[in-house]
């Protein structure tokens, strides 16, 4: 079965020409990787990004009068403004990071630990990354804050009405990820912002898997500030980005003090840079970020919308093949038996009672390269009631032969271990 409706609108196979990796094994058989969750595979022109700017340039960004300085400088901006239209939003609204995570880290330190008082109430959900649940945690015990949690549904979903239901006159900022790293599902951002800031409060959307997959648009979704990493968007390791509103990027101090945020230092104070600059202490991943440009001018060129609709194709057909299997669980919203449109290129399973570390290993044997674990999201598998599960992610160079032997190699996991 082709992974698309039709293979002529999207070049599967002029795609996976572009990634080098797809072209090696895995334990001595083709490699099938399905653990975009965690990071996606790099094209050749990311990889080239990296090399010409080590091998041809080499320099730091800001602080040289020389032309590689001076080129360097230029293509790290140019980096930033390819960031920025991206995912919308205004000159000075895009912070390069080091991941996700500190980007999630900075909002919560630099903007919570500012602003929060006791008995003010923080919105999350057991949906959520770690990195988008443990800052808030660490911020509400330190200002004396209050975490509240909507509830989820039998499918492991929060609904917009959710949210609403615990918003009070307290609720100060509202943290959600915008698609699960488990589960795939997509929660209603856009009605969950005007609900947010109907109650007074600020929305934090975790973007690390919904902006590497699908079409976003900060305006469009209204949220005050959105992270993501490069990492999941086929960009170097060690880079990532906060978009953040500028009325409330001008409030924060920076998370990190030193270099090249400063405007003036005396013996007894400093005063720093205006925004983006003064949340970029130090020598940043100049390749990295410039690679990262690279990745997302390579993602527009085969377009957002086009790789959701491929993903969208690929998980349907997961759905039915691995349901043909006896003693299949499926988590989240697969559970209610089909694919909803509210979900991403992920889907979450266990087999049996078989461990999903033993499943994982033998799919390994196979050439298949899957998740297994909790993958920092335990309070969602206690939801579920499980220590783990098997997590098969797509991406936009990903095929129905990719999950045809997905499904192959589960059946040879009920073999060995019947």
């Amino acid at each position: 079965m082709r992974a698309h409706p039709d293979s002529s609108t999207y070049p599967i196979e002029a795609i996976r020409s572009d990634f080098p990796i797809l072209r090696t094994t895995m334990r001595g058989k083709p490699l099938v990787y399905l653990d975009n969750g965690a990071t996606a595979l790099k094209p050749q022109v990311v990889v080239d990004a990296e090399v010409d700017y080590l091998t041809r340039i080499s320099a730091n960004i800001h602080r040289g009068v020389y032309q590689l300085s001076e080129e360097a400088t230029l293509r790290f901006d140019e980096a930033r403004e390819t960031v920025k239209q991206f995912v919308g939003g205004s000159d000075g609204e895009i912070v390069f990071t080091k991941s996700a995570t500190e980007a999630s880290n900075l909002v919560a330190f630099s903007w919570g630990r500012k602003l929060l008082r006791a008995g003010d109430e923080i919105v999350t959900t057991e949906l959520e990354h770690h990195a988008n649940l443990i800052p808030w945690q660490q911020t509400a015990a330190a200002t004396g804050a209050v975490l509240r949690f909507p509830p989820l549904d039998e499918a492991g979903r929060v609904t917009a009405e959710a949210v609403e239901s615990v918003l009070t006159a307290r609720t100060r900022v509202v943290a959600i990820t915008g698609m699960s790293n488990v589960t795939g599902f997509m929660p209603d951002i856009r009605r969950i912002a005007d609900a947010a800031h109907n109650a007074g409060a600020v929305l934090v959307v975790d973007g690390a898997q919904m902006v590497s997959h699908h079409p976003v648009d900060v305006t469009e979704l209204d949220c005050d500030f959105l992270f993501f990493s490069g990492h999941k968007m086929c960009g170097p390791t060690g880079v990532g980005a906060l978009y953040g509103r500028r009325s409330l990027l001008e409030d924060m101090d920076p998370l990190i003090y030193g270099g090249d945020i400063i405007v003036r230092v005396s013996r007894e104070s400093a005063t720093f840079k205006g925004i983006p600059d003064r949340f970029e202490s130090g020598t940043p991943n100049v390749g990295g970020v410039i690679g990262f440009g690279a990745a997302v001018r390579y993602l527009q060129s085969i377009g957002m919308a086009e790789i959701a609709a491929h993903e969208g194709e690929l998980l349907r057909y997961a759905y039915r093949r691995i349901r043909e299997l006896p003693e299949i669980t499926v988590y989240g919203p697969a559970a209610t038996g089909e694919a909803p449109a509210s979900a991403g290129g992920i889907i979450s399973f266990n087999v049996g009672d078989i461990h999903s570390h033993d499943v994982g290993a033998v799919l390994d044997g196979e050439g298949i390269a899957v998740r297994t674990g909790f993958h920092c999201a335990q309070p969602l598998m206690r939801f579920f009631g499980v220590p783990g599960t098997v997590r098969a992610s797509f991406y936009l160079y990903n095929t129905a032969a990719d999950v045809d032997r997905l499904v192959d190699a589960l059946a040879e996991v009920r073999r060995i271990f019947s």
